[in-house]
């Protein structure tokens, strides 16, 4: 199940995105129903915060595995996303429940948010040993 990638508008010309790609691996299948609620607040959230140029969620719920995908002006936006409730409350909550969290961030020209292009990038980061 994927959310739509959703955007905020267009980023400015010439400028980069910083993105960022995570994934939570549940520790049972019982989670999921709470962890998918979850995740669509914070999803939510994303779509109307400062500074995003676009966010998506993938639930494998077969495979207890959940990703997000999202798009910032520049890292300060996404952490004041990350602090900002309900994103706050909601990661307090989750971490308890996922058997392993990995993230990853990067930046591309903010013209090439091509949501199929970053989630390749970001199966490709994410499955890589971390350098």
């Amino acid at each position: 199940m994927d959310l739509p990638w959703s955007t905020a508008g267009a980023p400015p010309a010439g400028t980069d995105a910083y993105v960022m790609a995570s994934r939570f691996e549940l520790a049972s299948f019982w989670r999921s129903p709470a962890f998918l609620a979850m995740s669509v607040r914070a999803w939510r959230q994303a779509r109307r915060s400062p500074g995003v140029f676009g966010a998506t969620l993938r639930a494998q719920l077969s495979r207890k595995t959940y990703w997000t995908l999202s798009a910032w002006a520049d890292q300060a936006a996404l952490y004041a996303f990350a602090r900002a409730e309900p994103h706050r409350t909601v990661m307090r909550r989750a971490r308890p429940m996922a058997k392993t969290a990995t993230f990853r961030f990067w930046t591309v020209p903010a013209d090439k948010l091509s949501p199929a292009e970053l989630w390749t990038e970001a199966e490709r980061r994410i499955n890589a040993p971390e350098a």
